[in-house]
């Protein structure tokens, strides 16, 4: 078992207060986003097996079946195939969604192909790999999460009293599900940019009203004008009103397949996705958005938000259960004085300590303390028990 020093990511949408108060350090002023944990290229944790600090993913490159198990590497590949996260939004993220397995081999294929540059900013695929992903929340967090039924989504425009709306509220209450979802999203991000500024204007200024009135939408126009003041003029504004505003308590969680459009919007939670860098974007952000891609990706289905809570089991470890074998999270509620609790060891495991004092126990005797903020990696193979008091998650794989 080897401690992680991980990379904060400054994304400028990052709390300049959550991340520091969870690893229990001086603010620095600056924005700060995400700790990655994990082997991502980007900015993978590292690790000091006593001669020196080394990259995990040099570590794992060097012995992947040694450090992954040989499950993990003929079903994943030679790398770590998730990436463990604490993300501390301010401010929304973009609206986006992730393709699923044949369209990211699909796509990043055409663009190879096609010669488009890896680092083009108009490049959609990153890699030939899917990115569904789970975020649990740490404190009370705020999103959007797929799309509305038409009706009600036609009902929360027409609220709105925003002319230029008008069409859009046709077509959702006309039109069949699927069809008038792509109808309207296609309008809203093909608009022309000036009278889309000027519709997001008054809808902003609208849903600033209706929140600040109560009752049962007031949550969630209150989002929608705050996503407003953060992207002003943006479509995506729009767009955002065709989705589900969900709020998770703690402990909570939502899983986000393929093609389903979603942002976060604040609060701190503890995410984790296949190892994979793409995104197609739909709005809130100045980055390249391909509309006809994101048509293609996008699956124009309604669906209320699935929250998902952590089922237990004899073991006493609460799972988050997915339908994806790239990661599996669960938490361990440990009490002091409880029995030592060991976990499985047949393949890749990163342990975040969230709250209190734990301590990892080998079969050697060996222990690693992990206070809140702290992590570990613990190959495949290695015995490890947890003690302690304070609650740990524990990513790892399906297989």
């Amino acid at each position: 078992m080897d401690r992680l020093v991980n990379t904060v990511r400054p994304y400028a949408w990052g709390s300049t207060t959550a991340i520091p108060e969870f690893l229990g350090i001086r603010p620095s002023g600056e924005p700060q986003a995400e700790i990655w944990m994990g082997a991502h290229p980007g900015a993978p944790s590292r690790i000091d097996r006593g001669a020196g600090s080394v990259a995990l993913s040099e570590v794992i490159a060097a012995d992947p079946e040694g450090e992954l198990g040989a499950e993990a590497v003929r079903l994943f590949g030679p790398r770590l195939p998730f990436l463990l996260k604490v993300l501390a939004a301010a401010s929304p993220l973009s609206l986006q969604v992730h393709p699923d397995l044949a369209q990211a081999k699909e796509g990043f294929a055409d663009e190879a192909e096609r010669g488009v540059p890896a680092d083009a900013p108009h490049r959609n695929y990153k890699d030939a790999n899917h990115k569904p992903e789970l975020i649990c929340a740490l404190t009370p967090f705020n999103g959007l999460c797929g799309f509305r039924d038409p009706n009600e989504a036609a009902e929360l425009l027409a609220a709105l009293e925003v002319d230029s709306l008008k069409p859009y509220v046709d077509i959702l209450h006309a039109h069949p599900e699927s069809h008038a979802l792509r109808e309207v999203l296609t309008a809203v991000l093909t608009a022309d940019p000036e009278a889309m500024a000027e519709t997001v204007r008054l809808a902003a200024a609208a849903a600033e009203r209706l929140g600040e009135l109560g009752g049962p939408h007031a949550p969630a126009y209150a989002a929608y004008a705050s996503i407003a003041r953060h992207y002003p003029g943006d479509p995506g504004v729009i767009a955002a009103m065709l989705l589900n505003f969900v709020t998770l308590q703690p402990g909570e969680a939502l899983y986000l397949g393929a093609g389903v459009p979603h942002a976060y919007l604040d609060g701190l939670g503890v995410e984790i996705m296949a190892n994979s860098d793409n995104v197609l974007r739909c709005g809130l952000t100045p980055k390249h958005v391909d509309v006809p891609e994101l048509l293609r990706v996008v699956r124009f289905e309604s669906a209320a938000p699935a929250v998902l809570r952590p089922e237990a089991d004899s073991s006493g470890e609460e799972l988050y259960a997915t339908p994806i074998d790239e990661f599996r999270l669960s938490r361990h509620v440990l009490a002091d004085g409880a029995e030592p609790r060991p976990l499985p060891a047949t393949g890749p495991q990163i342990l975040l300590c969230v709250s209190g004092e734990v301590s990892l126990r080998g079969a050697d005797g060996g222990g690693l303390p992990l206070t809140r903020g702290q992590s570990a990696f613990v190959r495949a193979g290695e015995q490890v028990a947890l003690t302690g008091d304070g609650t740990v998650f524990r990513a790892t794989v399906t297989a």
